[in-house]
């Protein structure tokens, strides 16, 4: 189980008076203080954690933003910045003394300008909605994690997203030209701009992924990429996951990229079919879905190289999609899948490791093994092309024993990743999930390191506290 650290007395007994200035600060309906309205704060997308913050406020600008974060930097009160809280990992989960900044009011596009191919907009935009602001314009917004509905790119900033198409496109780092942000003392930070290579520290490197432990992010300038001509999958169907894993490995070392390669065992092929009814070959222990694109003749091209590759592996089936409806079509049980297997176990834990995808069947071996030890069924889906991993672990929260061994399945996994060369985390970020696993993957000089950061931004540790480090982080007891 996951621990909390326990809230300061100071600032529980401060909290009427915290509530009244807050509100004296902003406008009316920004402050949301009353135990039923919390409710609606107190997850994100681990739900299996819940703690109720001490109030919510819900800010329309870089100026409100600074001034709240004055306010409770002066106050030595903690300061959890949110999006839209699907968060996999409890990067917004609250603590009991602790504001939360939601930053899903400042949703506006401020800017698109094509002949430099940036766009620049608010932290509460969602991640699709780039996408759809610019594509009559012949643009798209490349990173695309499966909750690019609902995600808000304030979020992507912080956990470094991925998604189905960073294989060939990149993560978030890769497509972002700036930022600004505001410190915890209030002081407003512009950095990069409408320039594809910012002089002097690379300071995206640096706040991009850092899960909002150093500034909060207001406002981003993102790269725009033309649209391809056009883009096509196949679906390629395996007798075993070590199979389809061995697959994977050649096709990338064969020096293709494909825009997107993803991978799903029998578990999750059945609850995707059962779900969006996308035609999977139900009688497969793995699928892949790969996807191309391009010119028509360099889309032709590529996919037959693609085949050729599977064929070797003797796949139990091939289809090659030949309109834009058949790839939707192939496409449709993978983007649903995440609530496919919501409708077949009452909880799940949805892992986030990293290796290389030469190792990619061995790995999955060893996780089929985990599961027989721990008694608990698990559905493998994830972007196989990059070796990120996302297996669904599935459990009952409501049984302590099980979401127990659920926790350490996931744990062992993670430790997995990181035996054969992989981390922790490809996109979902640290969190609270996989906090006390750091030391497996750094050594105690480099978490030094890491926390010395940290406090260069935040010296009493305020901002979303209780993430990242393990809490017997000598720096952060002491805040």
């Amino acid at each position: 189980m996951i621990a909390l650290p326990a809230p300061k007395a100071e600032v529980l007994a401060d909290r009427e008076r915290i509530i009244a200035g807050l509100r004296a600060l902003l406008p009316e309906d920004a402050v949301i203080a009353e135990p039923h309205e919390l409710r609606a704060y107190e997850t994100d997308g681990l739900t299996a954690y819940r703690q109720a913050p001490l109030a919510v406020v819900l800010r329309g600008s870089t100026t409100e933003v600074a001034a709240v974060l004055r306010f409770c930097n002066e106050r030595g009160v903690r300061v959890i910045p949110r999006g839209a809280g699907t968060s996999l990992a409890g990067g917004a989960l609250p603590l009991a003394d602790a504001v939360v900044i939601g930053l899903m009011r400042m949703n506006r596009i401020l800017e698109i300008n094509t002949e430099d191919r940036y766009a620049r907009v608010e932290a509460g935009v969602t991640n699709l909605a780039i996408t759809e602001a610019v594509k009559d314009l012949g643009f798209f917004y490349a990173p695309d994690p499966s909750s690019q509905l609902a995600c808000m790119i304030g979020g992507n900033i912080a956990m470094n997203s991925g998604g189905a198409h960073c294989l060939k496109y990149g993560v978030t780092a890769n497509n972002v030209l700036g930022l600004t942000c505001v410190t915890l003392e209030g002081e407003v930070l512009e950095l990069g701009g409408a320039h594809f290579d910012a002089a002097g520290y690379d300071w995206l490197g640096l706040l991009i992924g850092s899960e909002g432990q150093l500034v909060v992010v207001t406002e981003v300038m993102v790269r725009l990429i033309p649209s391809a001509e056009g883009a096509r999958a196949m679906l390629a169907a395996f007798r075993s996951n070590e199979i389809a894993g061995a697959c994977v490995a050649e096709i990338i070392a064969s020096g293709i990229i494909p825009v997107a390669l993803e991978f799903m065992d029998r578990p999750a092929i059945h609850a995707c079919e059962a779900f969006a009814h996308a035609g999977y070959p139900l009688d497969a222990e793995a699928m892949l879905i790969i996807e191309v694109e391009g010119s028509p003749e360099e889309q032709e091209a590529e996919l037959a190289a693609i085949a050729e590759i599977c064929r070797r592996f003797d796949p139990i089936s091939l289809k090659v999609a030949q309109t834009p409806e058949e790839s939707a079509a192939i496409w449709k049980g993978r983007k649903g899948a995440f609530g496919a297997i919501g409708r077949i176990s009452p909880d799940y834990l949805c892992m986030d490791g990293t290796i290389p995808t030469s190792r990619l069947a061995e790995v999955l071996a060893r996780i089929g093994e985990m599961s027989r030890h721990y008694g608990l069924e698990v559905a493998n889906i994830f972007h196989a092309g990059d070796g990120n991993l996302h297996p669904l672990i599935m459990f009952d929260a409501n049984d302590p024993d099980s979401q127990r061994r659920a926790e350490a399945f996931g744990a062992d996994i993670l430790k997995l990743c990181v035996e054969v060369g992989g981390c922790l985390t490809g996109e979902h970020g640290v969190g609270v999930e996989k906090r006390d696993l750091m030391p497996v993957q750094f050594t105690a000089t480099e978490l030094a390191q890491q926390r010395r950061i940290k406090s260069a931004f935040d010296p009493r540790w305020l901002l979303n506290p209780a993430k990242v480090f393990p809490l017997e982080d000598p720096a952060r007891e002491a805040a």
